[in-house]
């Protein structure tokens, strides 16, 4: 073996602290690259109920995987060169050129990228089908036996891997070509550098945090709370890095620029020694802040609709099956309903509870005041924050449904809210005002306008012509957008899951062929059973994703976090001795060292917790759009998702810090 190989490896082996961390990071991302990767082209989930929806969740996370990996490998990669620049500067010192040194870390570049290849997609191999059955047991599928390796997807991944363990070694050539000697020799040395216009930054960092939250807790529309979501997560990323690199500096040069405070022995050597290290770490300590966060912010819904999908299910199909027809006369309706009921006997299969019912459904703005109006404009996006559902039954339903004996006169209506409330007596529409007599909780409605993210306003009206005259309203302002009126029948029965889905088959066989008999019969059909599966799919999906990125995230906060600790240790192993040099005391240098380590370490986790609580809103409101209603389950989620990564983030310190005190006491 030539030279260059041989100091390639021996270089590895003493630098073990910083590379073998570093080799196991790149291991493991590789694997789960090759994992997800897998899991998304494994034909067995073609057959799984919501099949279609977990692949593309898959898809979805494998590219976060691969851009993530990216980011975060050239950072960790940055670690290892900043503490082997003064190694290098003595190679160079010694003789070796920078061609020389450039093969030695092409060697080492070559060896950790073998190793990780061989590491990464052996252990991924192996998790693969682990990582498939625990998939399947998610979304409640099927387990099937066998074992899929791809060869395509060795491929993808060596391919993927490989260009980016060749893009980390240019930019650590580019690190070393653009670094004089002496730069070298002292780059362990040499801290992020101040920014130079702090003052503006730090502002400008406050202004963006506040502007990210601002929008999080006032957006009020779950359609605009997807779009602004990323608008205030870049903000928040901003901001937080901004508030890190020049905000910490210039809180602590207020403190400083305060005699009466800064001239007291704690305070000054503890505001001396924060500055430093903010200016050394500060970088760091905002990557911990927004990946800490990222963790919460993707654990907490995910484990909120897995946990919460059976009340989703009830949530949008609140009885067991349901069949909407539209544009129909009465007589066909009463047929289409006598129809349910009868196979329902011919089954031996009890109905417990239904509710068959007219209604007329359309959209219209309420911006305030006791007025709802309708337009057409469709390219005002400004105009989304006022939009209501309004949803018309007659009085004759209601009273079939609830038992009581409603009578209105054609200017009264009973009014019911499913999540905004309308604060007035009256209202008007098309020109006309309505009385509210009374309200209600106990009101008919299907599941698709109960779960639409939408709010709904809904109304009992004296009887079938006030719809009627509402429909040829709302006609002459939507024309061909126009909502139809329809008619429903919702039931509930005493069968089970097996036979609920048998019994479906059977009317939706008889409507089909009574559709056929009667041309203008449009209709609809669904069955909560029947749907079990996709959602189980659907959610299953989004929380394995969610639950494999959170590992990756952890992941990475944990080789930042032990980075960090390695570099802070041999900087604070100068000052260790400087301080006590200047007269203090061992236990006044260990106390004042473990307080700055103690703030430094948990600045990050307590800012992500203030994150993820300015985050809950506009997350609900995107849980919203995925039919998650139950705001207390994702209370209960986020606030155990911060207890358990709070202790977990907690382990990593104590962890981490015997290797930092190892180093400070040598």
């Amino acid at each position: 073996m030539s030279l260059y190989p041989k100091l390639a490896l021996t270089n590895i082996r003493k630098n073990t602290k910083t590379y073998v961390p570093y080799i196991i990071t790149c291991i493991l991302t590789i694997s789960m690259y090759y994992v997800m990767k897998s899991l998304s082209m494994n034909e067995g989930i073609d057959g799984v109920h919501g099949g279609f929806a977990i692949r593309e969740m898959l898809r979805l996370g494998n590219y976060i995987i691969a851009i993530f990996s990216c980011i975060f490998l050239f950072y960790t990669n940055s670690f290892l060169m900043k503490n082997r620049k003064k190694e290098f500067g003595l190679f160079n010192i010694l003789g070796m050129e920078k061609r020389h040194i450039a093969k030695v870390i092409g060697y080492e570049s070559i060896f950790v990228a073998i190793i990780s290849f061989a590491g990464g997609i052996s252990v991924g191999i192996l998790l693969d089908k682990l990582m498939y059955l625990m998939l399947l047991k998610i979304v409640n599928a099927d387990i099937t036996l066998g074992f899929y390796i791809s060869k395509d997807v060795i491929f993808n991944t060596v391919v993927i891997f490989g260009i980016l363990f060749f893009l980390i070694f240019l930019n650590s050539m580019r690190m070393i070509h653009l670094s004089k000697p002496i730069e070298l020799l002292k780059g362990g040395n040499i801290g992020e550098k101040e920014p130079k216009a702090k003052w503006i930054r730090a502002i400008l960092g406050v202004i963006a945090l506040g502007t990210g939250y601002y929008i999080a807790v006032t957006v009020k529309n779950p359609i605009n709370a997807l779009t602004l979501f990323f608008v205030a997560v870049i903000l928040v990323i901003i901001g937080t890095y901004f508030l890190f690199t020049a905000g910490s500096i210039a809180l602590l040069k207020i403190l400083k620029s305060n005699k009466r405070y800064y001239y007291k022995t704690n305070h000054f050597i503890s505001v001396s020694g924060m500055m430093y290290r903010m200016k050394q770490n500060a970088v760091g300590l905002a990557n911990i802040c927004i990946l800490a966060t990222m963790v919460l912010t993707t654990v907490s819904p995910t484990v909120s609709m897995i946990a919460g999908v059976e009340d989703i299910l009830m949530y949008r199909y609140p009885y067991q099956m349901a069949f909407t027809t539209y544009n129909p006369d009465m007589e066909k309706y009463q047929e289409i309903i006598d129809m349910v009921y009868k196979t329902a006997d011919e089954e031996n299969v009890k109905i417990t509870k239904k509710a068959s019912y007219i209604s007329l459904n359309f959209s219209a703005l309420y911006e305030g005041g006791d007025e709802f109006r309708l337009t057409n404009d469709t390219t005002d996006m400004s105009l989304l924050e006022y939009v209501y559902n309004l949803y018309f039954i007659t009085a004759e339903d209601y009273s079939r449904y609830t038992g009581e004996n409603v009578t209105l006169n054609d200017d009264e209506v009973i009014m019911w809210s499913n999540r905004s409330e309308y604060p007035n007596d009256s209202f008007k529409l098309f020109g006309k005002t309505y009385n509210i007599v009374d309200r209600t909780d106990d009101y008919i409605v299907d599941g698709v306008t109960t779960s639409d993210i939408i709010a709904t306003f809904g109304f009992v009206v004296s009887d079938f012509s006030v719809i009627e005259n509402l429909d040829k309203e709302q006609k002459k302002v939507y024309g061909g957008m126009a909502s139809n009126i329809t008619s429903s029948c919702m039931i509930d029965t005493n069968a089970d899951s097996d036979e609920q889905i048998e019994l479906f088959n059977k009317i939706y066989d008889n409507i089909v062929r009574y559709k056929k008999e009667n041309n203008n019969t449009y209709y609809s059909m669904e069955c909560r059973e029947k749907e079990r599966g996709d959602a189980y799919g659907l959610y299953g999906g989004l929380f394995f994703v969610g639950m494999f990125l959170s590992v990756l995230f952890t992941l990475a906060t944990v080789l930042i976090v032990y980075y960090k600790q390695i570099s802070e240790g041999y900087d604070d192993k100068n000052r260790f001795e400087i301080m006590q040099k200047v007269g203090m005391t061992e236990q006044e240098v260990k106390k004042s060292i473990h307080s700055q380590v103690l703030t430094v370490f948990f600045l990050p986790i307590i800012l992500a917790g203030i994150h993820t609580a300015f985050a809950f809103p506009i997350v609900k409101k995107i849980l919203l759009m995925l039919q998650l209603n139950n705001t207390n389950l994702y209370i209960f989620c986020t606030a155990m998702s911060f207890a358990i990564f709070a202790i977990v983030y907690g382990v990593i310190y104590l962890l981490t810090a015997k290797i930092y005190y190892k180093i400070v006491q040598k």
